[in-house]
């Protein structure tokens, strides 16, 4: 069956609703976004804890609640949320192949919102040896088997959730697979993060920073890891669960498969400051373009992607960044140097706008720069810490100056303390 729609927008995360949302309230025409999940609200659905903002009255949001008025917001604005639905490839430069329980369908469109979110890396990824037991999960796969378990007591739940576990990582995410663990009520033996450094607490679990996990031992279920010390020493810590936390990889293969362009620091597609991919017609917003991003930068991100394409639905704009004007590119790339980990969007159009720069490791009030061929057109301290979970963002004024026609802008770091 073939059909075609206004924006086809895939996933409904808080970029894919929020973008759905302001797209539909404002007259953009047939909205639909697809979900591949059962449920729709990305992330924050398995994330039963506050921090999420607040309601209408002023009551404190959890994740499920955020999500719940993400989707309510979609619908109530006139966007159509399928849930169950897999874009599985392109037909056409505006048109993508979808699965549903409903069956195959190919649907066009005027414009495609990328939304399709990030994802912790998994074992196999981080090439961490062992006999692949089972209880070794992500974060996300642990919030989602204790809410599947939730109510349930004794040998269904610690079958998958275990009774003791090892953490990897130190940001926030590992915070929250803490609580999780403590919630289900699973002893948590220790958090092995490489960091030398984090102010994340955990409470009275131990913390170990500036080490390593090298192996998973045990066949069946783990039952312990070894782990080298900052010192280089080896020791080995007994549990029954592993769970990796952080260490974000953008969900990109829609977009490698329509050949966007990827930025090496995140590996999301490159965009300019408009959420304009490479093909015109076709935006990215939220963590598919910088994993680890709150919810509420995901939204807002959706929501700015939104205003672009009512932009190319209301003018028939040619819509990708490296459109010229004349023989004047009007975009100019950007990359990060030094201890930063990268820098987004990766493209600035003739109206530059913020910059979210993420640094490779923990910087102490650094002296950030911004240059272009050669001179220097911004340097200043900032009065923060940066830390490697997360961003900070630079206002527009950071990139005034910028030449459209010149060479790559880079930004850089110097004059810090790790």
């Amino acid at each position: 069956m073939n059909r075609t729609v206004d924006v086809l927008v895939v996933g409904a995360g808080p970029a894919g609703l929020a973008a759905a949302a302001r797209l539909a309230a404002a007259g953009a025409g047939r909205v639909e976004v697809l979900e591949r999940e059962p449920a729709a609200g990305g992330v924050p659905r398995h994330c039963a804890r506050p921090g999420f903002g607040a309601d209408a009255r002023g009551r404190p949001l959890d994740g499920p609640g955020y999500a719940r008025r993400a989707v309510r917001e979609a619908l109530r604005a006139g966007a159509v949320v399928r849930t169950g639905a897999s874009a599985t490839g392109w037909a056409g430069p505006l048109a993508l192949d979808v699965t549903s329980p409903a069956g195959l369908e190919r649907i066009g469109a005027r414009a495609v919102v990328l939304a399709t979110g990030a994802r912790e890396r998994p074992r196999s990824a981080r090439l961490l040896p062992g006999t692949r037991p089972a209880g070794v999960l992500t974060t996300g796969e642990l919030q989602r088997t204790v809410r599947l378990f939730e109510g349930w007591k004794g040998h269904a739940g610690q079958e998958y959730v275990g009774r003791r576990a090892v953490v990897v990582g130190g940001d926030p995410v590992a915070r929250s697979a803490v609580r999780t663990l403590r919630s289900a009520g699973v002893e948590v033996a220790a958090v092995v993060t490489e960091l030398p450094y984090t102010a994340v607490s955990f409470g009275s679990v131990p913390l170990l920073t500036g080490a390593v996990v090298t192996e998973l031992l045990g066949r069946g279920r783990p039952t312990g890891v070894a782990v080298r010390g900052r010192d280089g020493r080896a020791s080995v810590l007994r549990c029954d669960t592993v769970v990796l936390t952080g260490d974000w990889i953008p969900d990109h293969e829609l977009a490698r498969a329509r050949g966007l362009p990827l930025a090496p620091g995140t590996r999301g597609p490159v965009t300019d400051d408009a959420f304009r991919t490479a093909v015109p017609g076709v935006f990215a917003a939220g963590n598919l373009l910088h994993g680890g991003e709150p919810a509420a930068v995901a939204a807002a991100e959706g929501r700015a992607a939104a205003d672009a394409v009512l932009d190319h639905l209301r003018d028939g704009h040619p819509g990708g960044p490296s459109r010229s004007v004349g023989t004047v590119p009007v975009t100019v790339s950007v990359t990060a140097v030094g201890p930063l980990r990268w820098v987004a969007p990766g493209l600035l159009g003739p109206e530059a706008g913020p910059l979210l720069v993420r640094a490779e490791s923990r910087l102490v009030r650094p002296v950030l720069t911004v240059s272009q061929d050669g001179a220097r057109l911004r340097r200043e301290r900032l009065p923060a810490t940066l830390v490697p979970w997360r961003s900070v963002r630079l206002g527009p004024g950071w990139t005034r100056g910028v030449d459209p026609a010149g060479g790559p802008v880079t930004v850089g770091a110097e004059g810090w303390e790790e």
